[in-house]
């Protein structure tokens, strides 16, 4: 009896420690790591990480209404491709479900001229207080491993 209260006790004290974790490093490096396992090769041409600001926020997360602390997109220069990725971290994880919502809600999935995604392929998610944005023609499983593998 006193055992399995041990148990119970400490399984209490260790429920905090499985929330997520804010993932540490810049936003270039990360990005770096979401790539990882694409080859060179194989990535869109001219693949280049552009910095969000106000001015262009729109065009990459579909509205300006969204309140980050920082945020990066990774597109090709030019391209017959879709590909967008967005890494997006918030202040705290209090903004992270209204962020994730705001950028669902008004993304566009065929926001290049003759080219799109399909609704379904648009992957937004988090770890922590960092968001990802996924609208890819390809290898959209393994950006999406990448961002899972980070730390």
């Amino acid at each position: 009896m006193i055992g399995l209260l041990a148990v119970l006790i400490g399984m209490v004290l260790l429920l905090p420690a499985c929330g997520q974790k804010n993932v540490e490093g810049t936003l270039e490096e990360l990005m770096t790591k979401v790539y990882a396992d694409i080859p060179e090769d194989e990535r869109p041409m001219g693949l280049t990480n552009i910095e969000v600001t106000a001015e262009n926020v729109e065009g990459f997360l579909g509205t300006a209404d969204i309140e980050y602390k920082e945020a990066l997109a990774s597109e090709p220069m030019v391209s017959s491709i879709a590909h967008s990725v967005v890494l997006v971290r918030v202040e705290d994880e209090s903004q992270v479900d209204n962020v994730m919502s705001q950028i669902k809600e008004n993304v566009n999935p065929r926001k290049w001229l003759c080219v799109g995604v399909e609704e379904d392929q648009v992957i937004v998610k988090n770890k922590g207080n960092l968001i990802i944005l996924i609208m890819a023609a390809t290898d959209s499983d393994k950006l999406e491993a990448g961002f899972d593998s980070l730390k």
